[in-house]
């Protein structure tokens, strides 16, 4: 079985749920896992992406903050979902397909603005919130697994624009790698996106501010696609839709693909 996964933070799917159908319909991933829904459950707009071919749902919703979902033309049935950090925010939902495949959608939180969790309790919370990922992991080690979402790290070099004006903003900080790369060791977690393109600068955000962000090219490799090793030798064709943060009224986010042979 060869199915297509896509990871997209749509930063609204109420508000932008045109992208998302335009989306399904142009590049229709089997799967689609979407972060910063900003939706309870049931407000987001499920029967229009049945329509598509999305007839399973499952998801963790907020008004108005966070929220995960993922879609899938796959029989899926939910994995459960973890309060991780217990911050009470709508941040991880698991859904499985079919053929066994586990798959956790994560939003991990950004952070704030200063890298000091002494006076910025936002970067203490995504610290702590990635800790707790990794003593999970390390407690069930997950097989036959996909992790993907906005991870909120660049954690390479040649994931920002900038590296070394970069080293004291948050996403790329030293701190903040070292925490993913704890997270990743405890599941054995295989990078598939740098499986598949393994060098070159490589972004997933755009920031808004940038008044021309195709020219300003400052970008930033901020969402994954994961694999545990009994896996990841089968997935391929990876590749971020950089044209989709060029759509109307879009998200500063781009969608990031993969396939898997299974």
């Amino acid at each position: 079985m060869t199915f297509t996964l896509a990871t997209w933070n749509i930063n609204s799917v109420r508000l932008r749920e045109s992208l998302v159908e335009a989306l399904m319909r142009e590049e229709a991933p089997d799967v689609l896992c979407l972060q910063e829904c900003k939706s309870p459950v049931d407000k987001i707009p499920t029967e229009a992406f049945a329509a598509l071919g999305y007839r399973y749902m499952v998801a963790r919703g907020q008004k108005g903050y966070n929220g995960v979902a993922i879609f899938s033309k796959i029989p899926m049935e939910e994995a459960g979902a973890t309060d991780f950090a217990n911050l009470g925010h709508a941040r991880h939902v698991a859904g499985r397909l079919e053929n066994g495949v586990t798959v956790h959608n994560f939003y991990v939180p950004a952070g704030g603005d200063v890298p000091d969790r002494t006076v910025n309790e936002k970067f203490g919370q995504k610290l702590d919130y990635l800790t707790h990922m990794r003593d999970e992991f390390l407690a069930k080690p997950p097989e036959k697994a996909i992790l993907v979402g906005d991870l909120n790290i660049a954690p390479r070099e040649d994931d920002v624009w900038n590296h070394k004006q970069l080293l004291k903003i948050v996403s790329h900080t030293p701190v903040e790698v070292a925490h993913l790369e704890d997270v990743m060791a405890a599941g054995a977690w295989v990078d598939i996106t740098r499986q598949d393109i393994p060098e070159g600068q490589l972004y997933s955000w755009w920031s808004y501010r940038a008044r021309d962000w195709d020219a300003a090219d400052k970008g930033r490799r901020l969402d994954h696609i994961w694999a545990t090793p009994d896996i990841s030798g089968s997935a391929h064709s990876s590749r971020v839709l950089r044209a989709a943060r060029g759509w109307e009224k879009p998200s500063d986010h781009a969608p990031v693909f993969a396939s898997f042979d299974l």
